[in-house]
């Protein structure tokens, strides 16, 4: 198993790429550390959580909340959980995001780690120190930059992927190839999510290029005071329309980059839109949807990216070129109304 460490901001974060759970206990120990994860993965994987103390919850979404946070508190007081106790999320997006906010609040601040185990996790969720909780309408309203002291992948963990979570995390690929690597986008045009799938080789290096494009952005922008700022790319109307409809985080942010597209066109001169969408279709994504414009406006108006009167939206200039420009609501509002 080979370490690689990144510094960032004041923190050091160790990844392990080509590590498995069998390892963990080489970086936690076993018996002042907690798991937590889901049910879908803790029933797909049980003999790997054996020896582990584990707090198991519901999977999805929906449970993004402050119950879940309370009741996975209880537990680790249950568990006699004190500072020296590490908190391990082994999970998709949703238990990255709870466990890193739990371990920010609990005592005050404890240590934690990841094993993501979905394309999604691996390459944007447990990376750059963002944990949250959803509260209403609103993603990832209440939470924390912190930054975990371990991300170790476990490739093992995608074999029982359903195809729809491949989806999922291609969207966030797609996103990254868009904004910062035209090659990248060259080599998905090039590629099908079945031939990712059957090669692992080939997965592992998609994985691990993307692991990296969002750690050296985080690196120099931990707080996202600026370029970090462009990995929200699709994602401003993208999480407006994943609360307040049944959709997956990548099918929301598909649809978000589409949309972004087309925003893009009148502020920068955008003319690939095209290929954007054709791209996005061929992993399996929706790009077009028909949405209640005012009610997700009114969601948008509550963004952390807006100001008073205006929202930063991310934008492109080319593909492998995004851009932050500041969008009047008034003037966003009348856009998203003709889209």
């Amino acid at each position: 198993m080979k370490k690689k460490s990144f510094r960032i901001g004041s923190s050091v974060v160790d990844y392990y790429f080509d590590g498995g759970m069998a390892h963990l206990k080489e970086i936690a120990d076993q018996s002042s550390s907690v798991i937590i994860t889901d049910e879908n993965v803790f029933n797909a994987h049980t003999k790997r959580f054996r020896n582990w103390n584990c707090i198991v919850i519901k999977p999805g979404e929906a449970f993004k909340v402050q119950a879940t946070v309370d009741a996975i508190i209880d537990q680790l007081i249950a568990l006699e959980a004190d500072r020296k106790t590490t908190l391990i999320g082994v999970g998709g997006g949703v238990i990255t995001d709870l466990t890193g906010y739990v371990a920010a609040v609990y005592m005050r601040g404890i240590r934690f780690g990841f094993v993501p185990t979905s394309i999604l996790a691996m390459v944007d969720a447990s990376i750059g120190g963002k944990n949250g909780i959803d509260i209403g309408p609103y993603k990832n309203l209440a939470g924390t930059i912190r930054q975990p002291a371990f991300i170790l992948h476990d490739l093992v963990f995608l074999n029982s992927l359903p195809r729809g979570e491949w989806e999922n995390g291609f969207a966030e690929i797609i996103k990254h190839a868009c904004i910062r690597d035209a090659s990248m986008f060259r080599e998905l045009e090039a590629q099908t999510l079945k031939k990712f799938q059957s090669r692992k080789k080939s997965v592992s290096e998609l994985i691990r290029r993307n692991a990296m494009i969002k750690t050296k952005v985080v690196q120099q922008d931990e707080f996202e005071s600026g370029d970090r700022k462009l990995l929200n790319f699709g994602h401003t109307l993208g999480h407006a329309l994943e609360t307040q409809y049944e959709l997956s985080h990548g099918q929301a942010i598909a649809i978000g980059m589409t949309y972004a597209c087309h925003i893009s066109s009148p502020f920068t001169g955008f003319t690939q839109t095209d290929r954007v969408t054709a791209l996005l279709e061929k992993y399996g994504l929706p790009t077009y949807a028909a949405f209640e414009r005012k009610k997700v406006f009114e969601v948008l108006q509550m963004d952390k990216k807006r100001n008073r009167k205006e929202l930063h939206y991310v934008l492109l200039e080319k593909i492998g070129k995004a851009v932050i420009r500041p969008i009047p609501f008034k003037e966003l509002q009348t856009i998203i109304e003709q889209l």
